[in-house]
Order: structure tokens, then C-alpha cells, then sequence
């Protein structure tokens, strides 16, 4: 019978137990993939309430994106906000933005509307809203670049907002020139014949002040804040 040495024996041990740390290895080596991460969403409630006696709104913007500003007061407005202000528009001005929505119809005097807004990308903390005052040539409220990513579930932010001048159409009042009801006349026109640059809204002239060619009156003249704006968010 054949007797292992005692050298055999330890080198017969050494040879296991290498085998044993070589298959425990492969057994590390195995690749577990992560579960991936659920998606968040952040959901919000934005209210416009119109403040003035007799200027209707035109249906709000509402955008969450990166910290772009769409507008600031001494630079000349976009296509799409001389769109929204001269004509009410607010298509090209919601378009191509990581989440927008758009109100409903004409907010009258005293009347609010609620728009919904929800995305899911985590990074779109940035919060603008926009409304044309639509008995005027290019009249708009709104805020824009709000940063809201502090805000908890329930959590409400509100703001009183003054009145701005896109700019981009003289403030003639004149007949034609106004697309809300006191006129009925065109609203947004490519040429550009005012200063071409945003500032705050000095306010209507009207016939009742002395400009023979307006079509408005000193019903149309609005204080402000000329809007109330809230934020809401809801998930």
C-alpha cells in the first residue's frame, strides 16, 4: 500500500487549496446589475388671478426648466415673447421646454385660472409664467427664472406682479392695432417699431387722457400689481 509522504501530503493540500480560492474568485467575479433608480415626479399648481378692473389676460404660460431667464428688463424680447405679448400667443413661447403648459381660454377681471404643470427631470427647478394684457399693443405680467427646488410637497409661493413693455409695438392704442375686445384688431406684427427692448409698462394713455386716436379709455388703465400669481406644489 502506498503511503503519502508527509511532503506529499502538504503539497496535495496546497494544490485544494488553491483550487477552493480559485473557484471562490469566479464566484466574486459574477456582475450584479442595480436596480435603476424610480423615476420622481414633481408635480405643481400655478393660479393667475386678474387684478385689473378691465384688462382680460390671455391664457397663462407656464415652463419649468434649466436657470434660463426668458426675458430681463434693458434686452430685446424673443420671437416668442413679442408673440405672446402683442398677440396673446403663447405657442412658440411653451415650445421646446423641458415641461410647459398653457391655460384655457381668456381670464376676465377678477376671475382666476389654475394650470397644472409636472416633469419628471430633477433639474427643472427653474419656474416661468406669463399672461398678456390684451387691451393694450404689447402689455405682459408674469415672472421668469424663479428658482423653486426648496420647495416641500404643499408647500405655496405667491407674488403680486407688476406690468412690463415688450417693446416691439409702439403703444399707439390705435384703431387696429389691439387684439383684445376693446378693438378686436391684429396682434402680433414681425415689424418691430418701439425701442426693441423690455421694460416696466408706464401704463395706457386713452382718449379720456387726451389721445384723440386711442381706442381705449380710462376703464382700459391698469395699477399694480396688475396679476397674483401662486405656486403650489402638489407632489
Amino acid at each position: 500500500m502506498l503511503t503519502l509522504s508527509l511532503k506529499n501530503k502538504l503539497m496535495l493540500t496546497s494544490v485544494l487549496a488553491m483550487s477552493l480560492s480559485a473557484c471562490n474568485d469566479n464566484d466574486d467575479a459574477v456582475a450584479v446589475t442595480p436596480a435603476p433608480a424610480p423615476l420622481v415626479q414633481y408635480s405643481y399648481s400655478v393660479t393667475v388671478t386678474n387684478l385689473t378692473y378691465a384688462q382680460p389676460l390671455s391664457p397663462l404660460a407656464v415652463i419649468l426648466q434649466g436657470d434660463d431667464k426668458l426675458w430681463m428688463i434693458g434686452e430685446d424680447a424673443s420671437v416668442a415673447l413679442e408673440k405672446l405679448a402683442e398677440g396673446g400667443d403663447n405657442s412658440l413661447f411653451i415650445t421646446n421646454k423641458t415641461a410647459s403648459a398653457s391655460g384655457e381660454g381668456v381670464i376676465f377681471p377678477g376671475a382666476s385660472n389654475t394650470v397644472v404643470i409636472s416633469t419628471t427631470d430633477r433639474n427643472a427647478i427653474y419656474f416661468t409664467a406669463a399672461t398678456m394684457l390684451v387691451n393694450t399693443n404689447d402689455a405682459f405680467s408674469g415672472l421668469t427664472g424663479v428658482d423653486i427646488s426648496n420647495m416641500a410637497v404643499d408647500g405655496t409661493k405667491s407674488w403680486n406682479l407688476n406690468v412690463y413693455d415688450a417693446g416691439t409695438e409702439l403703444n399707439t392704442e390705435a384703431n387696429g392695432s389691439i387684439p383684445g375686445p376693446a378693438d378686436g384688431g391684429v396682434g402680433y406684427d414681425p415689424l418691430r417699431d418701439d425701442n426693441n427692448f423690455v421694460t416696466l409698462h408706464s401704463g395706457v394713455v386713452s382718449q379720456d387722457d387726451g389721445l384723440s386716436t386711442s381706442v381705449l379709455t380710462q376703464a382700459h388703465r391698469f395699477d399694480n400689481p396688475a396679476i397674483k400669481l401662486t405656486i403650489t406644489r402638489t407632489k
